[in-house]
């Protein structure tokens, strides 16, 4: 009895890693691919990521981060052989599907991850809101205060709206300008 019909050929599947080994499974999958030789039989290991700007020590910087932590990627064809490979790898607790049957991932659902980790830009992890009180740190309103009426995570820039001379004026800001006040 196979895992899955041989018809519906290789496909992309999710398994579940402890999180945090992710990376680790990936290399010890890839390992035990070449060792088992089951090239035939399981393609390809992703472990999704996208770049993020954050602030560390005051300056942005760029970093990867797991899309789905705890979760690898797996384009495969599922035969009782390839199933007991990837299950058995250290730091894999299973598929997800039901049971011990492995449920595919959709095509366009696979799509949106690729097209997530394709990003050219990174996206900034702005724990920002609009509505927030900020205060600016620096440039020429230094020490102004204004509630953030926009933000933009792509650019990684807020709006805040500064009062001068007693009238609300939108401020640009780079999201390291600006502190949010306790």
């Amino acid at each position: 009895m196979s895992k899955q019909d041989s018809s519906l050929g290789k496909q992309w599947y999710v398994i579940h890693t402890y999180s945090g080994y992710e990376d680790s499974v990936k290399k010890s999958l890839e390992q035990r691919i070449e060792s088992m030789n089951m090239q035939d039989y399981i393609f390809e290991i992703v472990v999704a990521k996208e770049k993020v700007v954050t602030v560390k020590n005051g300056k942005q910087v760029v970093v990867e981060r797991n899309l789905f932590p705890g979760y690898v990627l797996v384009n495969m064809l599922v035969t009782d052989a390839s199933w007991f490979v990837v299950r058995n790898t250290p730091n894999v607790t299973g598929f997800v599907g039901s049971g011990n049957t492995p449920v595919p991932v959709l095509p366009e659902e696979f799509g949106v991850i690729q097209r997530r980790m394709g990003q050219d830009e990174p996206n900034a992890e702005i724990k920002l809101k609009v509505g927030d009180l900020v205060t600016i740190k620096e440039g020429p309103f230094s020490n102004y205060e204004g509630a953030i009426s926009e933000v933009n995570p792509s650019k990684a820039k807020v709006t805040v709206m500064v009062s001068i001379f007693d009238r609300d004026t939108p401020v640009e800001l780079d999201f390291t300008q600006v502190v949010l006040k306790v």
